[in-house]
């Protein structure tokens, strides 16, 4: 028996009301809110994100592969999948590969996974996420949210077997980017709702139902990709899909995060779902992926680190257009009187991989005191080249002292930086980051975030903040 063993959601902390754009441009704002990645987030980090609260209880070193699916990678040459399988400590020996332009590349690369699983793989990760943007003042502007999601497919402990796939595939152009535009461009939508979404979704559900036998009322839930919920409910229920079957499309916590929106809302139904529930995932993009899950008596035994819902609950919703557009670099700021970052030395990311992707520090063989950075003597007993890898990432921690700087580079000043005492020992300095500067307090309880740390010209590094615990 094939299926997910394992699944997990990230969305960022920001949150934008959509209101707040009527009130910058005077245009009429639709209901609720969009996630917004922070100055230091992306799609790498947030599938990354998404991973780590996946593989609760499973061991990182017997993943056989890693996938990456998204539509807005910040390499167009170079894999970004490697970066996550180290922010996870998966080894050297898994095999890795980005699947992107396309808004179905997450279903694509979780069918890749069940092949690899039918064939003999014991565990593949797939994790999706985007961070796209619409022009200003378009209607996609509001439409679009950021996120993440992420799937363990295997064989072992399984909590929803995959019955049937069936696939469409279609060229069809309604929303596209080439290698220079920065902003998604969009057909007409009354054309490629009609032609496109609708027939072309459809054609999937049938495909799927007539080689099942399954009808709508078989189905515990259906979970549609949508750009917008009315488009969903009408589809779905000219499918004869009941309103209650129908899943959350997220478009008023998070907005649609792309190739993350369908896999972010089947992580959101597997939290609420019973043994025996059947599940329809369908996703849309150059075609259309439809995939049946049952539930398994296993569900009950597996529950992600954070997992969507409390994700989407843990949140600040007071960023204002104006701070949306700086994070988006859509606007100039004036950076005169901060200190220029130098580009990146190949040679020193190299050597410090390990240290800063994987967060391993080290340990001491004699006294067990955890230090990080890496060394080679021991702050505690002076012992020499007596070390151990230690591996600081899923730690918690509380913050031993912290101050706010005004002067380091950062597009929402002030940057946090904080001294953190481990649990088991070990300190380090760092940033913090999705917090309250006035909220924060001595011996509060953070976590360990991964991060983009920043970029300079066409190099973007990573490495690992602090994060309270809400």
């Amino acid at each position: 028996m094939v299926g997910i063993v394992a699944y997990g959601a990230y969305v960022p902390y920001n949150r934008m009301d959509r209101k707040r754009i009527k009130e910058a441009l005077g245009i009429p704002a639709a209901p609720g809110e969009k996630a917004v990645a922070g100055f230091d987030e992306d799609s790498v980090s947030m599938a990354a994100m998404a991973a780590l609260d996946c593989i609760n209880g499973i061991k990182p070193g017997e993943i056989d592969a890693v996938y990456l699916a998204t539509t807005s990678t910040p390499y167009k040459e170079k894999q970004s999948a490697t970066t996550i399988a180290m922010a996870i400590d998966a080894g050297s020996n898994v095999r890795t590969a980005d699947f992107t332009n396309s808004l179905r590349a997450g279903s694509t690369a979780i069918l890749a996974a069940i092949d690899a699983a039918k064939a003999g793989a014991k565990s593949v990760l797939v994790t999706t996420a985007d961070c796209r943007m619409g022009a200003p003042q378009g209607a996609l502007e509001q439409v679009l949210g950021d996120g993440a999601a992420a799937f363990v497919i295997g064989s072992d402990g399984v909590v929803a077997n995959v019955v049937d796939t069936y696939s469409v595939s279609k060229e069809f152009i309604d929303n596209w980017r080439d290698n220079n535009d920065t902003f998604i461009r969009p057909w007409e939508e009354r054309f490629t709702v009609a032609e496109g979404y609708n027939k072309i979704v459809m054609e999937a559900v049938k495909g799927i139902a007539k080689k099942t036998g399954l009808t709508p009322g078989d189905f515990a839930k259906i979970i549609l990709y949508s750009l917008n919920p009315r488009h969903q409910m009408a589809l779905a229920a000219a499918m004869g899909f009941q309103p209650a079957q129908i899943q959350d499309s997220l478009y008023m916590t998070v907005g649609s995060a792309g190739t993350a929106n369908a896999p972010m809302m089947l992580a959101g139904a597997l939290e609420e779902a019973k043994p025996g529930d059947k599940l329809l995932f369908v996703t849309y993009g150059d075609g259309s992926d439809a995939i049946i899950f049952e539930v398994t008596e296993a569900i009950s035994s597996f529950k992600p680190v954070r997992g969507l819902k409390k994700h989407i609950e843990s949140k600040a919703s007071t960023m204002t257009y104006g701070t949306y557009l700086k994070l988006r670099n859509l606007v100039t700021i004036d950076k005169s009187r901060q200190v220029e970052r130098l580009s990146p030395y190949v040679p020193a990311m190299f050597r410090n991989y390990k240290q800063n992707l994987s967060l391993y520090g080290t340990k001491c063989k004699v006294c067990g005191t955890p230090q990080y950075p890496r060394q080679r003597v021991c702050v505690n007993c002076q012992a020499k080249d007596q070390m151990e890898d230690y591996r600081f990432a899923g730690k918690k921690g509380k913050i031993a002292t912290y101050t706010l700087d005004f002067l380091a580079p950062s597009d929402v000043p002030p940057t946090v930086l904080g001294a953190i005492d481990f649990e088991g020992g070990g300190r380090m300095i760092c940033e913090i980051s999705d917090c309250d500067p006035a909220a924060l307090e001595i011996g509060m309880e953070v976590e360990m975030s991964f991060r983009r740390l920043y970029k300079v010209g066409s190099f973007s590094t990573y490495f690992w903040k602090a994060r309270p615990i809400r």
